[in-house]
């Protein structure tokens, strides 16, 4: 790691997004200045004042940073987590368009980048992972690129980083996949987006994670962008114990019980007005209430960030209970929801986390936010893609698209 330097961060950025030298401010180097030896992984910085570094934030300090050219990449997208469990280290995975980058952040301000797993056939600007049972499922939007399986594991014993890994299993029964989603109740995973049953979700066993099995998959739904699988346990009393797929399927949310893989089964769709492109949704830990990320609202019709909050206390008839509209004009991606917080990657308005306590009387506030594209806060593609707010630690990994690998936490 020791191409791999640590520093602190000045107030001043670049044009380019890129942190200045440390000492000159300066990201030229040209003449006197000390000699630029190219990014550097960012320490802890703490959120004073409204700013953490060039960062704007409230209530969340940078733990680190690993800028994406360290990474040998040029962008990246989704991330996951994983805590191994002999060990208790926490992991950050990310996305990148080259392949997937395992970072160490047991010490989270001082990150270890301790390697790659290839990308399977071609790079893709669209990469997703998921873990389950220690290993690391990936799918990507890259030609014959199927699902790598990656053994967690391995990350135990490397002993000069940052490696070269290989990936321990390859399913190649589908190609390009846009994202992939598991449910670990079940040991299922699904990859969806992919060509195969018209991009619905492909059923893949996964309870031997190096000898994944597809069992079937489901078309009826047409294509599925993203979903949330689970065991349901909500306030449905038909479908206790179900196992529940809730599609975003561009237009629409589709509902399938899919407890039997060889008779999947519809429940309900349901839309809501000014569609511009379901994006991603997730329930809330009591399952009554399932919150909707549009992707294309801001860009298309102008509103501020907007998450659509559903009912879902009959999942045969699902009813919008709210619309919550963020601070920004800044487009909505994924979110994801531990206990009464929702953490949602608002593109350049970085990460959000927004309290659901009095989500019942539709009412959710914005508790905190650390924003990792200070340039502004556009309706564009820039910035924050994926969050994991699940570890132990109370660290929270988020993927910048050119920013790199951000680990965050509350003050």
């Amino acid at each position: 790691m020791a191409s791999l330097s640590l520093v602190g961060l000045s107030s001043c950025s670049s044009d380019d997004g890129r942190p200045t030298d440390p000492v000159t401010n300066d990201n030229d180097n040209s003449g006197d200045d000390p000699v630029d030896d190219g990014p550097s992984i960012i320490g802890f910085l703490a959120c004073e004042g409204g700013q953490a570094g060039v960062y704007p934030c409230s209530g969340m300090n940078l733990m680190s940073q690993i800028p994406i050219e360290l990474f040998s990449a040029t962008r990246g997208n989704d991330s996951w987590g994983w805590v191994d469990p002999s060990t208790g280290k926490e992991y950050a995975l990310m996305g990148l368009n080259n392949g997937t980058a395992f970072v160490d952040i047991s010490s989270p301000s001082n990150p270890i980048y301790l390697g790659k797993l290839p990308t399977a056939s071609t790079s893709s600007n669209w990469r997703d992972i998921k873990v389950f049972n220690n290993h690391a499922f990936i799918v990507a939007e890259a030609s014959g690129h199927g699902m790598q399986v990656f053994d967690l594991t391995k990350l135990r014993d490397v002993s000069s980083p940052p490696e070269t890994f290989s990936a321990d299993a390859l399913l190649t029964e589908f190609g390009s996949a846009h994202n992939i989603v598991i449910n670990v109740d079940t040991g299922y995973a699904y990859a969806v987006g992919a060509s195969n049953f018209e991009g619905g979700p492909l059923f893949i066993n996964i309870q031997d994670p190096i000898n994944p099995v597809v069992e079937g998959g489901y078309a009826d739904g047409n294509y599925t962008h993203d979903a949330q699988v689970v065991t349901y346990n909500g306030p449905d009393t038909e479908h206790l114990g179900k196992e529940i797929f809730i599609g975003s399927n561009e237009d629409e949310i589709v509902i399938v019980d899919i407890t039997d893989k060889t008779n999947p089964i519809p429940i309900s769709s349901s839309s809501y007005t000014n569609v511009g492109y379901t994006h991603q949704g997730w329930f809330t830990e009591d399952q009554r209430y399932f919150l909707l990320g549009d992707e294309l609202d801001e860009v298309q019709i102008g509103v501020r960030s907007r998450t659509i909050v559903f009912d879902f206390s009959d999942l045969d008839d699902p009813v919008v209970h709210t619309t919550y509209l963020g601070p920004t004009f800044a487009i909505d991606h994924n979110g994801y929801v531990l206990n009464n917080d929702f953490y949602l990657a608002n593109y350049t308005a970085g990460i959000r986390q927004i309290d659901l306590s009095d989500i019942g009387s539709a009412s959710m506030t914005e508790l905190a936010f650390f924003d990792t594209h200070p340039d502004n806060d556009d309706a564009s593609f820039n910035g924050v893609w994926s969050v994991y707010p699940y570890l132990p630690s109370g660290n929270i990994i988020v993927s910048d698209i050119t920013g790199g690998l951000f680990i965050v936490a509350r003050q």
